[in-house]
């Protein structure tokens, strides 16, 4: 049986699949590495495959970035599936926002000592959160390194990738604020699933997950 590689979203760990039911399988949990402010996506997605000794045929899981991480992965070994949640596949999937990002450079005008504090954006662009939810994930958002966050930021704001690799499985929601599952093809959408229904929809995304595995 394939190892199944888990690796979370922005400002997550992986905590982020608590809901997520893969018992039976042997499941490796994917951590934040520092980078390096020259890494890009690619670069970035080596280096998890050399740490954590990523072998051909396995599966990844994204959630989000972790997705488009799984992507980079998926295009540097041959893996048996790589499952998206909540995030693209390729840069004509990003959001027509990205653009005004990219040239505005906004995202760099927020100090670092304050990126992992800015909750209250989050919760509007993910949507609605239970209050254990949101306890969760603010716990998970000061947990995670400043450098990483800003170096994130921009690492995926500036991903132009076009490949869609072999064994792609996808699943977005119809609310999801972050990444409109309007730009996505090919893709299994979750009526009212946000980009946190990792969460809330997780009774849905475990039937899929059980279909797929």
């Amino acid at each position: 049986m394939s190892k199944i590689f888990l690796i979370p979203g922005l400002g997550a760990d992986h905590r982020i699949y608590q809901h997520i039911n893969l018992q039976g399988h042997e499941v490796v949990n994917v951590e934040w590495l520092e980078p390096e402010t020259t890494d890009n996506l690619a670069y970035y997605a080596q280096k998890l495959i050399d740490y954590y000794q990523i072998p051909a045929q396995s599966i990844v899981i994204g959630n989000s970035l972790g997705g488009m991480i799984a992507i980079e992965i998926a295009k540097k070994i041959e893996l048996d599936k790589v499952i998206l949640i909540s995030s693209i596949k390729t840069a004509d999937e990003a959001p027509s926002y990205f653009r005004f990002f990219r040239i505005s450079k906004l995202h760099h005008l927020i100090p670092q000592k304050k990126i992992t504090s800015l909750e209250f954006l989050i919760e509007y662009a993910f949507g609605g959160m239970s209050e254990e939810d949101q306890q969760l994930f603010k716990s998970m958002l000061r947990n995670t390194s400043p450098t990483f966050m800003q170096w994130a930021l921009d690492a995926i704001l500036k991903w132009d990738n076009h490949i869609i690799p072999k064994n792609v499985y996808h699943i977005t929601g119809d609310k999801d604020r972050v990444f409109p599952y309007q730009r996505i093809k090919g893709a299994v959408i979750v009526k009212g699933g946000t980009h946190i229904m990792i969460f809330d929809k997780s009774k849905e995304i475990n039937t899929w997950l059980k279909n797929i595995l």
